[in-house]
């Protein structure tokens, strides 16, 4: 986070609404599968992810090794979509998987988080390396597994693009370039979903994560309506904070104006590891990261799947 203090089947009922009751049977995110990419990305030998080092092309390496794997498509010519940051040059990793509905697929859901993290930080004990396993190994490895979940399947109506930011701990440069670029083509964008920090679980909470901008639309409820649970709540934490604006979700809400929000189990109050060199990877609940993981593909499948755009912003 930027620097601040699957039955896989798709069912339609009367009036072609999306079945809430989906559920995922035939196919499961493993605690191995998402604990495999965090100790990968979060590993000492990527020296914290900076963008612009050879951590980070490792990082990019990784992840386009698996879209290869899957059958997952790039969107533009390659995978990657590069920029300038600052004095080096960027790059998002962009997956596409097509929806297989005539009409929908002409309508993107993006599922993005951010796979950069700050390079170093205070030497605590003779370390230096700011690994990023929270922040955001994690929520990159949520992605990753939806991405094959949904390449697999096939199971979306809608199209989802897979977008992997770089330079958001350099202030959201990744994220800007591509929402205004995505823009200027005039993509038609429903919603964008972005994945920070969902490592470790809350304590206190009568929900498994938050949604930031939770006021803004009716987001959160439509999850907890598709998911058929309570797994959204509001963060009085993430409002202090105004976290809604410090990830990569808030450039597209600021081209698009349409519900682009973030999702997390961690709002700064429940991990001690914040831009830390002890945000390693023995310190996140796998078991907590393959269950959110799990409990948010059928939210996903009803948002590429409703016969209308139902998600939307409160007036």
């Amino acid at each position: 986070m930027k620097k601040i203090v699957v039955l896989v089947g798709v069912l339609w009922l009367v009036g072609c609404k999306y079945s809430v009751n989906s559920q995922v049977e035939n196919i499961q995110i493993t605690v191995n599968q998402v604990k495999e990419h965090v100790e990968f990305l979060a590993s000492d030998d990527l020296h914290g992810r900076n963008t612009g080092t050879e951590g980070i092309e490792k990082a990019a390496k990784y992840i386009e090794n698996i879209f290869i794997k899957n059958n997952i498509k790039p969107y533009f010519q390659t995978y990657r979509d590069s920029f300038n940051a600052k004095d080096v040059v960027g790059y998002n990793i962009l997956g596409y998987i097509e929806g297989n509905d005539r009409k929908l697929k002409h309508e993107f859901v993006v599922l993005g988080a951010h796979y950069d993290h700050i390079g170093t930080g205070k030497l605590v004990d003779g370390d230096s390396i700011a690994n990023g396993a929270n922040d955001n190994a994690a929520g990159t490895s949520a992605v990753i597994e939806l991405a094959k979940y949904f390449a697999s399947t096939k199971s979306n109506k809608r199209s989802i693009l897979i977008a992997l930011f770089s330079a958001e701990e350099m202030g959201l440069l990744g994220s800007n370039h591509l929402a205004k670029k995505l823009h200027g083509q005039n993509i038609d964008l429903y919603t964008m979903l972005n994945f920070e920090m969902i490592g470790v679980p809350f304590k206190d909470r009568n929900y498994v994560s938050f949604v930031t901008g939770y006021e803004l639309s009716n987001m959160s409820d439509k999850i907890n309506e598709y998911a058929s649970s309570n797994f959204t709540g509001f963060s009085e934490v993430s409002k202090k904070y105004n976290l809604f604006r410090q990830s990569d979700n808030y450039a597209f809400y600021s081209e698009f104006k349409l519900p682009c929000q973030t999702i997390s189990t961690c709002d700064l109050s429940n991990y001690d590891y914040y831009h830390h060199v002890d945000d390693e990877a023995d310190k996140l609940d796998y078991e907590h990261m393959a269950s959110f993981v799990n409990k948010v593909i059928p939210a996903i499948e009803a948002m590429c799947n409703t016969a209308t755009k139902e998600i939307k912003m409160h007036e």
